[in-house]
């Protein structure tokens, strides 16, 4: 089930969003949770960031940002986790599907997400959603733990 994230629902987030499967395909480094804190709460704050709840436990999450304007047909899927445990499970899939079909009764024609090139599990789940790579943003992404740079690659999905 989704549900727009709590501040009281942090623990579980972080607990995903901190997880050595999880962590080097987010935007940030490893943190402590209490370095986490803030951006937990711009999260929660944008209103836009949701938690997948199944068997009564936090089991992902996704923020989905619309663009305005001209492009307010366009949703931007970010900040996409499953817990690793769940992997396999489902819940993904359910996740995402729900998101896809809520976005598009809210209007949304158009579904784009970015994805680091070497993230080969998200980016087969993806494709079977029916997300096309679009484009590739070269060197984008670093890891401090990294010599190297990843390219990121623009994914879209269109729903109408």
């Amino acid at each position: 089930m989704r549900r727009l994230a709590k501040p009281q629902d942090i623990e579980a987030v972080f607990s995903i969003y901190a997880h050595e499967k999880v962590v080097p395909f987010l935007t940030y480094e490893p943190m402590l949770l209490g370095a986490f804190e803030g951006i937990y709460k711009e999260l929660v704050d944008s209103g836009c960031f949701y938690v997948w709840e199944a068997d009564g436990s936090i089991a992902g999450f996704y923020k989905a940002t619309r663009y305005p304007g001209r492009v307010r047909h366009v949703a931007l899927l970010g900040t996409l986790a499953v817990d690793p445990r769940r992997h396999g499970q489902g819940v993904g899939h359910a996740m995402l599907t729900d998101a896809i079909e809520r976005l598009k009764a809210d209007g949304i024609r158009r579904i784009e997400l970015y994805a680091e090139s070497d993230n080969t599990h998200a980016l087969r789940f993806y494709e079977k959603l029916g997300f096309v790579h679009e484009g590739t943003l070269r060197d984008f992404y670093k890891r401090a733990d990294e010599s190297h740079y990843v390219d990121e690659y623009v994914l879209g999905l269109l729903v109408a």
